[in-house]
């Protein structure tokens, strides 16, 4: 048939749509046939089939149970974007459990293809019609609208199923629950879960896992320890799904203790730990800075014969970048390429991210560069780091560079990369500028949010104009947004900048009336306002307060108790809010130990300073100018005395054994060493310390000390050049060259004469017995 030259007999047939109707009603009885004939007249030149031409196929296909090919029929109408197809098979004569499995079909290639509005409104006319929908394609209805975050539109496909006497499955209660827990819904979830149960659909370990999700990320960790002891008693199986929701929810609340026990509950049950296992905890150890915890796991992967993914190394990326230490970051990117793993864009933009926030701008540039030529495209986050990274460092020009580059690559800015900007402006002191973006945000269809007002009302603390801050923050719930702590915390944070406590505990005290939850940034911020100011009372109840309303403290909570209590020389009551933050699993970082060492300095006791410092190295906590500023901060006043004192009282009279010093303490107190053999000295006093200074840092001690020895010389030849002016000035005056060169001890007139650093002038004789 394909092969022959179309008569005029066939012509007429394909051109008049009726007159086809009735010729493939005519072999009705023949459907192959049928269907040759059909797809034989598509290829046809001046055919277009309409809705009644495919649904007359569609029928003889159904009525002969031809389902599959059916299917292949129906995706051609999608395809062809027939859209009247539902009103023909709903309206035309076709019989009903044809209807149904025809309409059936539709719905399931609408929800394959997630045709969202097609598909809600087939469902609708066939329920209005009471052409009852399958179950499984509800289900497959509500699945696809989960997808979709469709809350609403998925409530209202479960109640219409409810009306029209749909009864739902496993399937559906267990989407269902999904999707509220999604939303973070879960009283209604819970509420499902109990009427599912009092119909008497019996739970499966999925439905469990979907509610023990849902509740570890609402923060119920309590309540979904709970649903597992219920699915054991109810004989299900536990999985890794199980319990790798839980893990996630202790490691968000950085409770890593109980994490960790429930890594040994599901290994003594016979459920072995995952790599989304492990991945939660280096992610959860990396967000805190406790790299040497995220090794530890790192390892755990290799260990129980799994293999690290590109999550595993995004996430040790990430938290090497958090702490500044870009160069381990970049080993692991070398690692992951050795292992052939390919390098994804959340890598890239994790490792710009790490480059700017150290103002490594250019670097940052060039990686974005390298990216694209590895095959790997920018996304919009790509951007926003570069454009948030150029605003903060206040390269404005740049930042709306990438941000038109962004635009000429076709990615529309979305909330975050607006925010990036007005973020920018608002540092560099352009509320006017961040304004005007924000309206451009409005317009472009992006309503400022949540974190667009935070950063506004931050900005304009950080400019002190808190009587606009108060307003932005009235504009906020005015556009109906519900505040959170971060604005109330600016604003009491710049009451305390300006010296004024009352003020700020006013704001605390609004905040509470509103309803809201003070989080741990805003109690801290509350600590270390009253502590610094010497009220350590008042910050000793915030601090009880907190943790009796359950906001846990962190490192910098302490760190402000410890400040506080340090300013006002009670050491002893530091040390042991220091162990008391061991003792909660807290790990104290770099301005824990500062805070210390500079204390124990500041009373002269610097045996601690350095038992600290040591202690600081082998957790490898790494110290920064602040710590080296303490530890050595009485080296600027008078370095090499205080070196000489150092070595007398920390090596001398200590517990050491020197074989050999290379410098007395009277050499190195009366200036007769030089810079690097001062740096020897220091190196082999922390040395015998068991503290290791590697050549960086002797070198930068040593470029230290070498300048402080020159501005020395220049002052001292500074001195003698004007000394010797006054000389040349007291020739003059003098009767005689002869009077006037008199070596002043011998008084003798001596030609070969100099000038020592007093001003006089000196024979060279006396001068070498001065000297002896």
């Amino acid at each position: 048939m394909y092969g022959y030259k179309v008569n005029d007999t066939f012509q007429v047939v394909i051109n008049d749509q009726e007159l086809f109707i009735r010729v493939l009603d005519s072999i009705r009885e023949r459907p192959k046939v049928a269907l040759k004939f059909f797809r034989w007249a598509e290829v046809q030149p001046g055919f277009n089939p309409n809705e009644e031409c495919f649904c007359t196929m569609l029928e003889i296909l159904a009525e002969n149970e031809l389902m599959r090919t059916a299917y292949s029929v129906m995706e051609k109408i999608v395809w062809n974007n027939l859209f009247g197809v539902v009103d023909v098979l709903i309206d035309g004569y076709i019989k009903n459990e044809v209807k149904i499995k025809l309409l059936d079909l539709l719905l399931w290639i609408y929800t394959k293809t997630s045709i969202i509005v097609l598909c809600l409104v087939a469902f609708d006319k066939m329920v209005r019609k009471g052409l009852l929908p399958d179950v499984r394609n509800c289900n497959r209805i509500l699945r696809m609208l989960r997808d979709k975050n469709l809350v609403r539109q998925a409530r209202e496909v479960y109640k219409v199923m409810g009306e029209c006497g749909i009864r739902p499955t496993i399937v559906t209660y267990n989407t269902l629950l999904d999707v509220f827990c999604k939303e973070g819904e879960i009283h209604e979830a819970l509420h499902l879960f109990s009427e599912m149960q009092e119909r008497g659909c019996a739970p499966t370990d999925v439905t469990y896992n979907v509610l023990i999700n849902g509740l570890s990320k609402k923060g119920q960790l309590d309540d979904a320890k709970d649903l597992i002891e219920k699915m054991l008693e109810s004989g299900l199986v536990i999985s890794a799904y199980t319990y790798n929701p839980l893990i996630c929810g202790y490691c968000m609340k950085e409770e890593f203790s109980e994490a960790l026990a429930l890594v040994d509950e599901m290994m003594s049950r016979g459920v072995s730990p995952t790599i989304s296992t492990y991945n939660t905890f280096v992610d959860g150890f990396c967000k805190c800075g406790r790299m040497i915890e995220a090794r530890e796991q790192f390892s755990n992967i290799l260990g129980n014969n799994l293999v690290p993914d590109i999550v595993s190394y995004n996430c040790l990326i990430y938290g090497y970048c958090r702490i500044g230490n870009l160069e381990e970051a970049f080993l692991l990117l070398d690692e992951l390429r050795s292992k052939r793993l390919t390098p994804s864009v959340v890598t890239y933009n994790t490792l710009m991210d790490g480059l700017c926030r150290v103002g490594n701008l250019e670097s940052a540039q060039q990686f974005k560069e390298e990216m694209i030529r590895q095959g790997v495209i920018p996304d919009i986050f790509t951007y926003t780091i570069l454009v948030n990274g150029n605003c903060k460092m206040g390269n404005l020009a740049m930042a709306k560079e990438f941000y038109e580059e962004m635009l000429r690559e076709g990615l529309q800015p979305d909330s975050y990369a607006y925010t990036a900007r007005i973020c920018g402006e608002m540092k560099l002191g352009n509320p006017s500028k961040a304004f005007s973006l924000q309206e451009e945000m409005f317009s472009k269809g992006f309503p400022p949010g949540l974190i667009t007002y935070n950063v506004l009302v931050d900005g304009m603390c950080k400019l002190e104009i808190l009587e606009d801050a108060h307003l932005m923050l009235q504009k906020l719930v005015a556009d109906g947004l519900v505040p959170d702590h971060m604005p109330y915390t600016s604003i009491i944070h710049t009451h305390f900048v300006n010296g004024q406590l009352k003020e700020a505990r006013q704001v605390f005290d609004e905040m509470l009336s509103q309803g809201l939850s003070p989080s741990v940034v805003t109690y801290t911020v509350l600590i270390h306002g009253h502590a610094v100011k010497g009220r350590l009372a008042l910050a000793f109840k915030y601090f009880s307060e907190m943790q009796e309303k359950g906001v846990l403290p962190n490192v910098i909570t302490y760190n402000a108790m410890i400040n506080g209590l340090c300013e006002m020389r009670r050491i002893e009551q530091a040390y042991g809010l220091f162990d008391e933050m061991e003792e909660k699993g807290l790990v104290p970082n770099k301005y824990s130990y500062t805070l210390l060492i500079n204390e124990n300095c500041n009373i002269g006791n610097w045996q601690e300073a350095l038992r600290l410092y040591s202690q600081m190295l082998e957790r490898e906590v790494q110290p920064d100018i602040c710590t080296h500023t303490a530890l050595f901060k009485q080296l600027a006043k008078d370095y090499k005395l205080r070196a000489s004192l150092f070595l007398d009282n920390v090596v001398l009279g200590s517990d050491f054994t020197i074989k050999e010093t290379p410098q007395t303490a009277k050499d190195l107190q009366y200036g007769r060493v030089s810079a690097a053999e001062l740096v020897q000295a220091v190196h082999d006093m922390l040395s015998m310390a068991g503290i290791s200074m590697d050549t960086e840092k002797q070198s930068l001690l040593q470029t230290s000390l070498t300048l402080q020895e020159q501005l020395k010389e220049s002052q001292a030849a500074l001195l003698l050049e004007n000394l010797q002016e006054k000389v040349d000035a007291a020739v003059k005056e003098a009767d005689s060259a002869k009077a006037a060169w008199s070596c002043r001890i011998c008084l003798s007139a001596e030609v070969d004469t100099t000038i020592v650093p007093c001003g006089h002038v000196v024979c060279r004789r006396c001068s070498a017995q001065r000297i002896a």
